[in-house]
């Protein structure tokens, strides 16, 4: 093993490349599988990072580096680029300064999410360029090169790694970083501000910008052509990702058009390829959108006919799906018994079971939210009934209300509440609404990996912070005093007759129910003992 090559995950990884590549800030939300760029991208020296309000925050702060002339990264999952969406379409405008590199972490399976949508369909609405690795090296090589793609085109770069790239490990071979001048923001208001007369111009820059892409893919070396034939062949394969390597494994010997960039397509070289075949097969994971691609240009392609548009492939699914027989593997050995089925639920002692037991005798209706207070759903407790989207479950309370559903009761996490739950707290207040509002406070963004948040009281440092206060949240947007009761999470009595009390007032409450994580609270006692 070579001397700076060390075993990586695929999040360690472009964690390592955005150093490498002289990155000064990191802005983001931690979400699975994204999470651990920034855990670990802090650990740096030479770095600024911070875990931002919420996505769109997270990408303002990085594009604000960027428009002062530092190499910044923003991340987040799949469904955080939703939040962020506005800031990405306008920032394809403005373009950069500094290189901006924008990791949006894709789910096939939703292992962690709450839909399975296909990013790369934000790559082609705003109009930016999309690298997809296919591998940990992959993952760190192609953040170094979309930071020099971003600086020579003046825009975003999209990254996306999915699941099995953030979390799986491989050998990565490291380099040194390169340190980059900081050279202060540029007072171009044609170019920053976008009122619709500058605007209206930048939107031709994006245009000619992309023409200027597709005409440099094949001098970015990012796409390549494995196993070409020399005369004309029945089949060759397009593929990108993590699907390139269930190909290599199941087709070793086959002629693959394997891509990198996924967004803009290099129609030229793609015809090309596709010019020495009968049929092309397509390997892509979630929507037909480089078979759609060629398709529309002519070529007879095997898809979606024959592999599904949902969830994860493998090389299992790929034999079954064109009839591979498969050499069977070594047997293993069985267990004299069977394992019997562990269904998620919330951990024993967890603080948000007590609540979860009272709303489950109460019999209401509990619009619900994300996090691993989601858990509520399911047994014993079956005490929540919508979860949609981080926020949601304050305002869709309120929809249920106007609807005529009367008193509703919303669920949300402390960090859910701070990404952007306060927004429908304001607005209840606003339209004068009688729902009551429980925050769950366990001190963590406890989902993704214990990581703090505004209502923790540290930072990504573990540096002490200013923690939102909830009385005077509550007061400043409109709450009457007596209807904002924070509690203990252990006290159940309390928490069960404040609940009532609540409950039983046609006004808007806020209900804050704190209690520590217990995963939490052990690592921070191993850690205080170490």
């Amino acid at each position: 093993m070579k001397e700076n090559t060390r075993l990586m995950s695929g999040n360690e990884a472009i964690a390592r490349g955005a150093w490498e590549a002289g990155v000064r800030a990191g802005a983001g939300y931690p979400g699975t599988p994204s999470t651990e760029i920034l855990e670990n991208l802090h650990k740096y020296d030479g770095v600024k990072c911070e875990w931002s309000v919420n996505e769109k925050v997270g990408l303002e702060v990085a594009l604000g580096a960027s428009f002062e002339g530092a190499r910044a990264i923003a991340t987040m999952k799949h469904v955080g680029l939703n939040v962020a969406a506005d800031v990405l379409f306008t920032a394809a405008y403005t373009g950069v300064k500094g290189g901006l590199v924008i990791v949006s972490a894709d789910d096939p399976d939703l292992h962690s999410s709450q839909n399975e949508q296909d990013n790369r369909h934000y790559a082609r609405a705003a109009k930016v360029p999309m690298l997809e690795p296919c591998d940990p090296q992959e993952a760190k090589d192609f953040t170094i090169k979309a930071f020099e793609i971003s600086e020579r085109f003046d825009t975003p770069v999209l990254l996306r790694p999915v699941t099995r790239i953030c979390h799986s490990m491989a050998l990565v071979e490291c380099g040194e970083r390169s340190e980059y001048e900081v050279s202060g923001f540029d007072r171009n208001v044609k170019k920053y501000v976008m009122i619709p007369g500058f605007a209206r111009e930048r939107h031709k820059v994006v245009e000619k910008r992309l023409i200027e892409l597709e005409a440099a893919i094949s001098s970015l070396n990012v796409n390549r052509v494995e196993n070409l034939p020399s005369e004309h062949a029945e089949m060759g394969i397009v593929t990108a990702g993590t699907s390139y390597t269930y190909v290599k494994e199941v087709f070793p010997d086959m002629p693959v058009f394997k891509l990198g960039m996924v967004f803009p397509l290099p129609e030229k070289e793609l015809l090309e390829f596709c010019a020495n075949f009968d049929k092309i097969i397509v390997v892509e994971e979630l929507e037909p959108f480089i078979e759609d691609y060629l398709r529309a240009r002519g070529v007879k392609t095997i898809g979606k006919n024959v592999l599904p548009v949902t969830g994860e492939y493998s090389p299992q699914l790929l034999r079954k799906a064109f009839n591979i027989e498969q050499n069977p593997p070594a047997r293993m050995p069985q267990l004299p018994y069977q394992l019997p089925p562990r269904p998620p639920s919330l951990c024993k002692g967890c603080p948000h079971r007590t609540i979860y037991e009272l709303l489950s005798k109460a019999g209401v209706t509990v619009s619900g939210d994300i996090g691993c207070y989601s858990l509520g759903v399911l047994p014993p407790f079956s005490a929540m009934h919508t979860l949609v989207d981080m926020g949601a479950g304050i305002t869709l309370a309120q929809g249920m209300e106007m609807a005529g559903g009367g008193r509703t009761v919303a669920i949300i996490g402390d960090s859910t509440f701070a990404h952007s739950g306060i927004t429908g707290l304001i607005n209840a207040a606003y339209n004068n609404r009688k729902s009551l509002i429980i925050v769950l406070d366990n001190g963590t963004t406890a989902m993704t990996g214990m990581q703090p948040n505004p209502l923790s009281g540290e930072t990504i440092y573990h540096a002490p912070a200013w923690a939102l206060d909830y009385q005077k949240l509550g007061e400043a947007v409109g709450l009457k005093n007596e209807n904002i009761r924070i509690v203990d999470a252990h006290k159940k009595a309390e928490v069960e007759s404040v609940l009532n009390e609540l409950m039983a007032r046609d006004e808007l409450a806020l209900l804050v129910i704190k209690g520590p994580c217990l995963i939490d609270l052990r690592k921070k006692k191993k850690s205080a003992r170490a």
